[in-house]
């Protein structure tokens, strides 16, 4: 249920930048320095650059997903999935490494959707916390393991607990009964499985675009109703 939780939080974030920055438009890349003006905001906890570092790498996400749009997955999910890995990436990146952010990101996304894979039986495809992702300065390769940081896991960990605890209330509060059963059957949080957006569709009788537009405007709801707590 927590890793349920987890991935809604981080999709109400992604919801949220996708609305600002417009459906279907991606910003520019961001130069050398402006990435790491923005990631070094980031570290310090500063939300406003954390999500705008994530608005102009959705363009790394897309490219991603677009490698698993035979396997059957919903490209909806696919993105979702893939946003969580790209701020997971952000969260966690640690610039002493002398590691491109977008190496780290790219690896991060993969990673994410082979673990949705794995989870949903779909695809046996894994991915080792040991795998070479890059090298150093020194020439020295770095797995994923070497630059994720603890303290950083540990934080992030708390963070999403103190959210998850306000979830519930939030749903009640600032959702429309319907909005609030379809986040439930999407994101199993009445304790059943997840249901993808067809599922929903059809438990439900109406059209899975239908489903889509009230997913995407309860979680900007619950974003907006987190940016005032």
């Amino acid at each position: 249920m927590f890793e349920i939780i987890s991935a809604l939080l981080a999709k109400i974030s992604m919801i949220f930048i996708l609305h600002v920055t417009g459906a279907g438009a991606f910003p520019k890349p961001l130069s050398q320095n402006e990435e790491t003006e923005l990631l070094l905001k980031s570290a310090k906890g500063d939300i406003g650059a954390r999500n705008k570092l994530v608005e102009h790498n959705l363009r790394l996400v897309a490219h991603i997903v677009k490698k698993y749009y035979g396997t059957g997955a919903d490209p909806d999910d696919l993105v979702s999935i893939g946003t969580i890995g790209l701020i997971k990436s952000i969260n966690t990146y640690n610039h002493e490494k002398n590691i491109k952010l977008s190496s780290y990101a790219s690896r991060c996304i993969e990673n994410e959707i082979l673990m949705y894979f794995r989870s949903t039986k779909k695809n046996s495809l894994d991915i080792s916390m040991n795998e070479e992702i890059d090298h150093d300065s020194d020439g020295n390769a770095l797995t994923l393991s070497d630059v994720l940081a603890a303290e950083d896991s540990i934080a992030d960990e708390l963070d999403t607990k103190i959210k998850a605890e306000k979830l519930p209330v939030f749903i009640k509060e600032c959702l429309t009964p319907r909005e609030a059963m379809i986040i439930r059957l999407r994101y199993g949080l009445n304790g059943s499985k997840p249901l993808t957006q067809r599922d929903v569709a059809a438990l439900l009788k109406i059209s899975r675009s239908y489903v889509s537009r009230i997913e995407k405007k309860a979680l900007l709801k619950l974003r907006r109703r987190y940016e005032r707590a």
